[in-house]
């Protein structure tokens, strides 16, 4: 296995940082904490790209419906669903840590 040191290069050494060396980055395996911070740092990244696309999808739809009032519809329903689903997106970890930290005092968020 080839672990990170602290500039982000990789080493043979696993007690440096305690992070593997991979392609998308140096993965934090000793703290759970910070390996689901990771996970979900890309998977945010990953889920803001697919509603962008499907806003695009959505923007095409309207755009060709050609008076075609079913596809209008779609293309509508669409972006909609696309523009909702990226302000959930964005707007969950703040409502989590709002949540968590504020009002319920769980240590450690």
């Amino acid at each position: 296995m080839v672990y990170c040191d602290a500039s982000g290069n990789p080493t043979i050494d696993p007690l440096l940082t305690g992070k593997l060396y991979t392609a998308i980055g140096c993965i934090p395996i000793t703290n759970k904490n910070d390996f689901a911070e990771f996970i979900l740092g890309w998977a945010i990244g990953i889920a803001g790209g697919i509603a962008f696309l499907l806003i695009i999808y959505a923007a095409f739809l309207v755009i060709t419906s050609a008076g075609n009032p079913q596809r209008l519809q779609a293309g509508k329903e669409l972006l909609t669903a696309a523009i909702s689903g990226l302000l959930l997106l964005l707007f969950g970890v703040y409502i989590l840590r709002l949540i968590g930290v504020r009002i319920l005092n769980i240590p450690g968020l």
